[in-house]
């Protein structure tokens, strides 16, 4: 107890622990996402969401000193104890989850990652949290935004900075392999080959369709004003003289590196006949049989692929066959499985974030 009561002394006011962990979590959680839809750069993400994490530590260190003793007394405890103490395992799991992926470390469950976990603790924390706020949330008060407040956060942030970078140099020693994004080789997370070998399949949410019959399969080509037509497998087939070596990043945690064979997509629009020149063609479209999509700037969607094929052999079913969207740059989850509709758009398309909890429902 004598330890508790010095960090009790070292910790900045109550109420300012209690809103900076808040407005920690806020960022830690904004970070995240951002980082997964790849609107800004993931390296800064990566960083500033590890930073901010544990910085999250420090502070539930503080917290922790000083609860201590009410939460092990049984006596003390009122009808929302069992929520924050809920609260504190789920947020400790989730920090040790994500210290341990950052610093190399792995343990499967299944087929999920230990970046699976982290991400499903820290999703399970925030409803958690807020039932936690309705019974606990007090306003700050004057004292509490002192400068010495302010400076042992900011101290904090600093710490979480360096023990950010240590963990960094950790990961750079012992050999381990990480992309900005954040994501692992599949040979150090799964027993396949990195390049040229086979990579886990996986599937947003519902999207498991039962395997296709490529001989009744159609790829659908659409233009703004009708234009447009059908190909049958065999045409695909027989059109796919490109290729690619691309990077697959899955957002589970882990990138892989292959030859993908197929169609691209400019030229696919043009045998169809589809006229991309106009000022109101800016987006296409990629609509799976499961009702996924996704929208890419005409530009750069006439640069991606639309894969038959990888590392020589027909793609199969669990990895998109009989085609799929392969986007350089873009995450995995942007690169649409068993495609069947290619549509030139004015606009891209608005639900197509809403449609990756939907999908495949049907």
């Amino acid at each position: 107890m004598r330890g508790s009561s010095r960090l009790r002394r070292l910790a900045p006011p109550p109420r300012a622990v209690d809103w900076a962990i808040l407005v920690a979590v806020a960022s830690a959680v904004a970070t995240g996402l951002l980082a997964w839809t790849g609107w800004l750069p993931p390296a800064l993400l990566v960083d500033l969401h590890g930073v901010v994490g544990l910085t999250i530590a420090g502070l539930l260190v503080f917290k922790f000193a000083r609860v201590a003793r009410r939460v092990l007394d049984r006596g003390q405890w009122d009808r929302a104890t069992p929520i924050s103490v809920l609260l504190g395992i789920v947020a400790v799991a989730a920090l040790v989850s994500g210290v341990f992926w950052g610093v190399g470390g792995n343990v499967p469950i299944g087929p999920w990652t230990t970046l699976n976990a982290h991400v499903g603790l820290g999703l399970l924390a925030i409803p958690i949290l807020l039932v936690h706020l309705r019974a606990r949330l007090r306003l700050p008060s004057r004292t509490d935004a002192s400068r010495r407040s302010a400076l042992r956060i900011g101290g904090l942030l600093v710490a979480g900075t360096l023990v950010w970078r240590l963990s960094e140099a950790v990961t750079a020693v012992r050999g381990v392999t990480i992309r900005d994004t954040g994501s692992k080789p599949t040979g150090e997370l799964y027993d396949t080959e990195t390049e040229g070998g086979s990579f886990p399949v996986t599937s947003w949410v519902a999207d498991d369709p039962e395997p296709i019959d490529r001989a009744e399969w159609t790829l659908t080509v659409a233009g703004l004003d009708g234009d447009g037509g059908e190909m049958a497998y065999g045409d695909l087939l027989a059109a796919a003289g490109d290729e690619r070596r691309a990077t697959l990043d899955c957002t589970s945690g882990w990138y892989t590196i292959q030859n993908w064979e197929g169609v691209r997509v400019g030229d696919l629009l043009d045998e169809a006949g589809v006229d991309t020149g106009t000022e109101e063609a800016r987006w296409v479209r990629f609509v799976s049989v499961t009702g996924y999509r996704w929208s890419l700037p005409v530009a750069e969607a006439r640069e991606a692929l639309l894969s038959t094929a990888i590392d020589g052999s027909r793609l199969a079913h669990g990895h998109g066959g009989p085609a799929r969207l392969v986007a350089p740059e873009r995450r995995g989850f942007q690169w649409v499985k068993w495609v069947e509709r290619v549509e030139l758009r004015r606009d891209p398309d608005p639900a197509q974030w809403a449609v990756t909890l939907v999908s495949g429902f049907d």
